[in-house]
């Protein structure tokens, strides 16, 4: 690739929710070779990378809106089944792909891009990562993403993880990276508000149950009630019928409906960042908003109301001096973040986190530039090592053992007509209604 001073790289990002368009697209421009963010910031006239973005097509792909509150721009935006888009890659010419998908996508595209790419004298360098705070599932997620060039920890703790994770079974740990999560920013926190404005940041499948829900639910519009003269907004991650990272089968604005709650409390959507520049005090389960206000110095606690469980999600904020109750909020308690804590999950507010994607760009622009180019993608998982497990990821994105498409996989030659665009949202809405409407009717009558 000529000089990354003298052209942008081309860059490819496939996503299959908002959230992770979001990460991958930010991450793309963090870590497209050349200057450091804070170097880039001071000179214009820097060339930013050409992004080319990809949707995978399925139950949680982004609507306009969507989008759109993700704010983050593409030169071009599709969407494409996982064959659509491994055709793309054999066509068309790209610096680097970044993967924002979950593990068992990651590790199906590694296998087609292995094939498509096969025999070519060079190819982009692969990225892949996570979106947000790691708290489950982490020896299986890491090991369907190995094999791509670079997999990104957002923290100090989380690369000696992975870096474990991968030695522990005998797999290459070099391509772990260590970066931060590329949405963090914004203006540090000054001082309160007027009015004085508490955020709860809802999930979408933490806690997972109605009971619980209806609990944290009831729990905010009692501490609207407790306190007049604050502002009490529920931050919504989606609106009815649209989908995001995880499934949402009990809706927030559904359950709120029995509650008639007090005109101080009101339910927002939009950007976090534009949220959190109005918030005095930050509430969640778990939820990676709070890494984002403890960035910002916002008042942030992680409630233990339902326990600290790792189904939860909030054990990972165990030692970091957040965690606190409802009680202790209605009683006026403000948290004091741990600092050693902080700065070990890649939360820092002193300037230094520009250079947080330094080494990744550093590491780009060497495979980028390496002799003869780089080598085949070589995964930990194979037909050899998980016979019994690969073949079925594969063949949920219509790929065979051997990374091919399989016969039948869904591929078209062109952008779909009309008609087929209204049988798929159709087609989504129908499973969208039946996650959220049909499943827990059916849920409670085998509970009776």
């Amino acid at each position: 690739m000529p000089s990354s001073t003298t052209k942008p790289p081309r860059i490819a990002v496939l996503a299959d929710s908002d959230t992770r368009w979001k990460w991958g697209a930010l991450t793309a421009n963090r870590i497209a070779p050349g200057p450091s963010m804070e170097a880039a910031s001071r000179e214009d006239t820097q060339p930013r990378p050409a992004l080319s973005g990809f949707l995978l097509r399925g139950r949680a792909t982004p609507t306009a809106r969507q989008l759109e509150e993700v704010g983050v721009r593409a030169e071009s935006l599709r969407e494409v089944t996982a064959v659509e888009f491994l055709r793309a890659m054999a066509e068309e010419s790209y610096d680097i792909v970044v993967l924002a998908l979950v593990g068992g996508g990651v590790q199906a595209m590694l296998h087609g891009l292995g094939r498509v790419w096969e025999g070519r004298e060079k190819r982009p360098v692969v990225v892949t990562g996570y979106v947000g705070v790691v708290y489950e599932k982490l020896a299986d997620g890491l090991l369907l993403r190995h094999g791509a060039d670079l997999v990104l920890a957002n923290s100090r703790q989380d690369a000696e993880r992975f870096r474990a994770v991968y030695e522990g079974v005998g797999a290459d740990a070099s391509a772990v990276t260590e970066v931060a999560l590329p949405f963090l920013g914004g203006d540090a926190y000054t001082g309160e508000h007027d009015p004085y404005t508490v955020v709860f940041a809802a999930q979408p499948s933490v806690p997972d149950n109605r009971r619980d829900r209806t609990y944290l639910l009831e729990r905010l519009v009692r501490h609207a009630r407790l306190h007049p003269e604050r502002e009490v907004l529920l931050k919504l991650r989606s609106k009815p019928g649209e989908h995001t990272t995880h499934i949402e089968e009990l809706p927030y604005q559904k359950l709120v409906q029995r509650l008639e709650p007090p005109a101080n409390f009101r339910m927002v959507y939009g950007n976090m960042g534009e949220v959190l520049d109005r918030t005095d005090l930050l509430v969640t389960i778990s939820s990676t908003a709070a890494l984002e206000s403890l960035h910002r110095r916002v008042p942030t606690v992680v409630l233990t109301d339902l326990g600290v469980r790792e189904v939860l999600g909030n054990h990972h904020f165990v030692g970091s001096g957040c965690l606190a109750s409802w009680d202790q909020l209605d009683d006026g308690h403000r948290p004091v973040p741990d600092e050693e804590w902080v700065g070990a999950q890649g939360v820092v507010a002193d300037g230094s986190y520009a250079h947080a994607f330094d080494g990744a760009r550093e590491r780009i622009t060497k495979l980028l530039d390496r002799p003869g180019g780089l080598p085949p993608l070589a995964p930990y998982y194979t037909p050899a090592t998980a016979p019994g497990y690969l073949p079925g990821i594969l063949a949920r994105h219509h790929l065979g053992p051997d990374g091919t498409p399989l016969p039948g996989a869904p591929a078209a030659d062109r952008e779909p007509g009309p008609v087929r665009q209204i049988v798929r949202r159709a087609a989504r809405g129908a499973y969208r209604h039946g996650v959220q409407r049909v499943a827990p009717v059916i849920r409670r009558m085998g509970e009776l």
